[in-house]
Parts: C-alpha cells; sequence; structure tokens
C-alpha cells in the first residue's frame, strides 16, 4: 500500500450533535432524482465533508471506492450492495461485499471502463465470460480491515462472472451466500442462466471463489439468505412486487379459496431451504415456500382486505416446489397457485437469537415497508414440526416515513438490536431497532439520496460497517455504538 493511500485511509470525519428524534424530513413522497443532495436531519450533524452524518461522539472513515485499484489489480466495483463481516486473523475483520452490476455496467465494473482488465482473469474462475465481449460484472470483492488501526489492508475481487449480485447472507460455518437478482437466460453472448445463489468463504487470502451455482436452491429474483443454526435450513427472499409482476390469470383456478386479487399474486415467496447435509449447500437438498395454515393464498403487505396486525402469532406450514430451475421465472406462480403466502418486495433477511428477521420494501397500508419475524419449529425441517409449527408474526410496520422508510438490508448487532438501511426517495438513513421495538436513527446519507446496504457490526462490536450504493463507498463508523439503543435522557 503506498503511503499517500494510507494517508487517505486515515483520514475520517468526526462530527457530532443530538441524537434521537423522530421529526419531519423534507422533501415530497414522489421524491426528487436520487442524486439530489438532502439537508441535514435535525437531530443529526451536518459532515463538513457531505458524506455522513453521525450522531455526537461518532466519526466515520471511508475504506472502499468505486474505480480504486485493488490488490489484485482490478478495480473496486460499483453498485456496492449486501455485507456481512467475519473474524479475521490477529483481530481483523474480513468483509465480504456484493456488486449489483449487470453485464453493461461496463463503466462500474472490476475491468476498467473499456474492459481493459479482463484480459487479466482466468476465465476458468467466472461464471459467466460473456464469451469475452460481455462478461458478468456482478460478484463480491473481499476487504481485510485493521480495525485496531482504522485501516484497509487489502482488498480483491472474491467472486466473478455473476450478475447483479444484491445480497446474501453469512453462514455459521464462515462464508457469505451471495444471491443473483436477476432471470437473465442464455442468449449470445450471455453463457448461462442466472438467478441462482453462489457461496464465497470469507478468506484473507487473495483469490477467487469457485464459481458454483447452488441450483438446489432455486433459480429466480434472489434477494438475501439467512442460515438457521439449530437446523441448518436456509431462508430466502424474493424481491418481486405486485405492481410489476401480476399473476397470470390461467393459475387463478389453482387457488384455494379466498382467491386474492390477481394485482396481488406478483408478490414473491419466503423460501426455505433443506440441505440434504446442513452445512453443504452444493449437496442438495428440497425447496419449499411459507404458506400461513389459515389465510391460504394470502398477500401480506396489509393494503386492504385481511389484515394482519403487529405481534399476531401466525402457524405456518410448507409447500414443495417443483421445476425449480424455472425457466419460465414462475416459481413464485407455482407457490401461489398452491397457497403459499405472498409477500411485498422481500429483501434482507438474518438470523437474531429470537428468530429469522426479514423485510419487505414496500409492504404496509402506505407501502412505506414492514419487518417480519419468523420463529421456527424445534422439529424444523423435519415430520414432527407438524405438531409444532413454526410461527410468523408482523415486527414492524410503522406506517410513519418519518420514522421507517423502504427497509431493505438488514442484520441483527451483537448487542441485539435490529440494524435496518433504508431505500427510499427522499433521503436514506441507517436505523437501530431495539427488541423493545424503539426505533433510533443511527447514521444519514448526505452524499445523496441513494441508499444504504450492507450494514453489518465487526466481531467485537466495535466498528459499524454500511455501503452507499451510489457513487459506492464503504464506511467504517466507530463510537459508543451499544449506548445508541438507550433512551435519550429526560429534559429538565
Amino acid at each position: 500500500m503506498n503511503p499517500s493511500r494510507r494517508h487517505f485511509l486515515r483520514q475520517s470525519a468526526i462530527v457530532g450533535g443530538a441524537f434521537l428524534g423522530l421529526r419531519h424530513l423534507a422533501g415530497c413522497a414522489s421524491g426528487p432524482h436520487p442524486s439530489t443532495p438532502v439537508g441535514p436531519h435535525p437531530d443529526l450533524v451536518e459532515d463538513p465533508e457531505g458524506i455522513l452524518n453521525l450522531p455526537k461522539g461518532f466519526r466515520y472513515t471511508v475504506l472502499s471506492r468505486t474505480g480504486e485499484r485493488m490488490d489484485d489489480g482490478f478495480l473496486v466495483p460499483g453498485a456496492h450492495d449486501g455485507m456481512a463481516a467475519f473474524p479475521g486473523p490477529d483481530g481483523r475483520t474480513i468483509l465480504v461485499r456484493n456488486h449489483e452490476l449487470l453485464p453493461g455496467d461496463v463503466r462500474m465494473g472490476p475491468f476498467g471502463p473499456k474492459n481493459q482488465l479482463f484480459k487479466n482473469i482466468d476465465r476458468e474462475m467466472m461464471y459467466d465470460a460473456g464469451k469475452g465481449k460481455q462478461p458478468g460484472l456482478g460478484g463480491t470483492t473481499t476487504l481485510v480491515y485493521d480495525t485496531k488501526n482504522l485501516l484497509l489492508e487489502r482488498h480483491f475481487l472474491s467472486l466473478a462472472g455473476t450478475v447483479r449480485n444484491c445480497a446474501g447472507g453469512p453462514t455459521p460455518w464462515g462464508s457469505w451466500v451471495t444471491c443473483e437478482e436477476s432471470v437473465l437466460r442464455v442468449k449470445d453472448p450471455i453463457e448461462k442462466d442466472h438467478g441462482y445463489c453462489f457461496e464465497v468463504p470469507a478468506s484473507a487470502t487473495p483469490g477467487l471463489a469457485k464459481p458454483v451455482p447452488l441450483t438446489a436452491m432455486g433459480r429466480f429474483n434472489h434477494e438475501a439468505i439467512a442460515v438457521d443454526p439449530k437446523s441448518g435450513v436456509v431462508y430466502l427472499t424474493e424481491d418481486r412486487g405486485e405492481k410489476r409482476d401480476p399473476l397470470p390469470e390461467e393459475l387463478l383456478p389453482g387457488l384455494e379459496k379466498p382467491k386474492p386479487k390477481p394485482e396481488e399474486l406478483g408478490a414473491g415467496l419466503l423460501y426455505r431451504y433443506i440441505p440434504e447435509v446442513p452445512g453443504q449447500l452444493a449437496r442438495g437438498g428440497k425447496l419449499q415456500a411459507m404458506r400461513i395454515q389459515d389465510k391460504p393464498g394470502i398477500h401480506t403487505g396489509n393494503w386492504g382486505g385481511d389484515r394482519i396486525p403487529v405481534g399476531q402469532a401466525l402457524e405456518v406450514g410448507w409447500v414443495d416446489m417443483e421445476n425449480i430451475d424455472s425457466p419460465k421465472d414462475d416459481l413464485r406462480h407455482q407457490g401461489r397457485a398452491k397457497g403459499a403466502a405472498g409477500f411485498q418486495r422481500g429483501e434482507g433477511i438474518w438470523t437474531g437469537s429470537d428468530g429469522i428477521y426479514f423485510a419487505c420494501t414496500d409492504g404496509g397500508s402506505r407501502k412505506k415497508g414492514q419487518i417480519w419475524r419468523y420463529r421456527p419449529s424445534p422439529d424444523e425441517g423435519k415430520p414432527a414440526e407438524k405438531d409444532k409449527p413454526g410461527r410468523l408474526e408482523l415486527y414492524l410496520e410503522p406506517d410513519d416515513p418519518d420514522v421507517l422508510e423502504m427497509c431493505d438490508n438488514i442484520s441483527v448487532a451483537p448487542w441485539g438490536d435490529l440494524l435496518i438501511c433504508e431505500d427510499g426517495p427522499r433521503g436514506n438513513f441507517l436505523l437501530g431497532v431495539t427488541p423493545q421495538g424503539r426505533i433510533y436513527k443511527i447514521a444519514q446519507n448526505a452524499i445523496n439520496r441513494w441508499e444504504f446496504a450492507g450494514v453489518a457490526v465487526s466481531p467485537d462490536g466495535g466498528t459499524l460497517f454500511a455501503n452507499i450504493q451510489k457513487p459506492g463507498l464503504t464506511v467504517a463508523i466507530t463510537g459508543p455504538l451499544a449506548k445508541l439503543s438507550q433512551p435519550a435522557p429526560a429534559a429538565r
């Protein structure tokens, strides 16, 4: 690492200000162009560098920006998205980070604005080289960060040739499962079908992971995954919504009564994957979709009709999925025809100590977002679970954009709070939610109106990492993180 780069990485902005409060934000529901800056939230102090507004006593460091040269000679790809933090050697933190890029996003790709660096990659280690003309530009990068000295030690490409890697999730055995939010099919020059999950080891050693698609986990518009460490079952979200994806009329007769409206049935499913061998995802398994027992085929968006109240426990069952490679991209239609529940734009999902949390970006009566919690059966994935089924509950639905707007990536902090990235039109925040349901603000994107993504906490609990998707950068936030969830002292 050259001295000027090391000096740059040491630079950080220190900001301050009062913390709590949920005052009205400027702007309108439709919002201006995403590149338009936003004013500082009144309870956060304006960052003089114009990157991140934070509470008093906090600071940030910018680690990795789109276009920087990495240690393997490639460039940091753009469209930073989902990410997780893993323990590294000697107290380091390893970050594995997604990049939501399509083959045409050349100017933000790892090979340069004309793909001039493509000649330097081993094509055998790429999933889809696009016949050398239009390679997959998504994938993952890995960062090794010295949390003690606040320094990025190295970063490198760790999965190549995939498409639109949006989110994913960590596994208990120390890997990152990255998800393609795309269903591109083979068509010259695209060499392979897309729409799969891939597993990437969380390794501090530079090198590309072998790109093996986890085909038994289904081919669909994948968003994220979470693993239940007790059973080894993997839960998967699907980013689909009714506005852009109505159900074909011919499938309606197969639905049980009461029949949902056709326009509500394009919503995605919540899937689970029961591996043949827990921890060995590539060896095959069974894919199923969640069904709410007494509400077959329900759309859970709470837009009208049968509403699901916050906190109500609902017993669930699971329907088997067939033809999971889904050549017509209709896996969700198959599930809905079997009575599976529809979830409005399923996004981030994460394993907590008391269940599996997942976000629906525009669920809720005002379409401002929902957080759900699934508590697995003690016999999850086994025949005995029918006697003690898992339970689903709507954990959070404020219906107030000043509190929560368009939740996306999520994670769970070591101190137990849920961490949420916003992806709304008016300007976005990193939020925390206490186990008691109190929502607080951690950071505000001061650059533009693009989303936060990939929020994660270092294994020692001392550093919070997050991405701003565009222009594409990763930040490390330090300060009394665990104290943020404590109520503010009463005014005297």
